[in-house]
């Protein structure tokens, strides 16, 4: 027990370097960037602080957002619709998800039009994407996954590509 005692400082000093690097690391990123919302609830405010009133209460994790702007450990957000606000940084994560937008998607088997269809995926389904070319992405919703038309869906940007 005294062992844990002793060890209990350097855990938590170790704890706050690891935490104090991320918003750092992050205030580094060229913006606007897109992530996701980590949380099952999260606070929309009208300002980056607990001070500013909330504005929305999103109940839906995954949910894809764009930052478009940092201020401390609070990031200015904007959700599918276009609406914006500020969320800490906390409630966020680097997991890259995107929502069909319009009407039913294909998700296709290789990326190109001829493929087979492997699964559809209504509008509002949120998944997630990797693996985004110039014009095509692949979405992956709870393991049923395929190739989708990069124009189709919002988390990712249109000139953006990643593995």
């Amino acid at each position: 027990m005294r062992f844990l005692v002793r060890l209990l400082p350097l855990v938590v000093l170790f704890a706050v370097v690891i935490f104090d690097l991320n918003p750092a690391a992050a205030q580094k990123r060229k913006l606007p960037y897109f992530a996701s919302i980590a949380a099952s609830k999260a606070r929309m405010r009208t300002g980056p602080g607990r001070n500013y009133p909330a504005s929305w209460l999103y109940q839906r994790a995954d949910l894809p957002i764009k930052v478009v702007d940092i201020y401390k450990e609070w990031r200015k957000v904007e959700d599918p619709d276009g609406t914006q606000g500020w969320m800490q940084a906390n409630l966020l994560s680097e997991h890259r998800t995107a929502i069909v937008t319009g009407t039913a998607v294909d998700l296709l088997a290789a990326p190109n039009f001829d493929s087979e269809i492997e699964w559809r995926a209504a509008p509002g389904v949120v998944g997630r994407v990797s693996k985004c070319s110039r014009t095509w992405c692949w979405f992956d919703v709870r393991g049923r996954a395929g190739f989708v038309e990069k124009s189709r869906i919002w988390g990712v940007a249109a000139e953006e590509t990643f593995s």
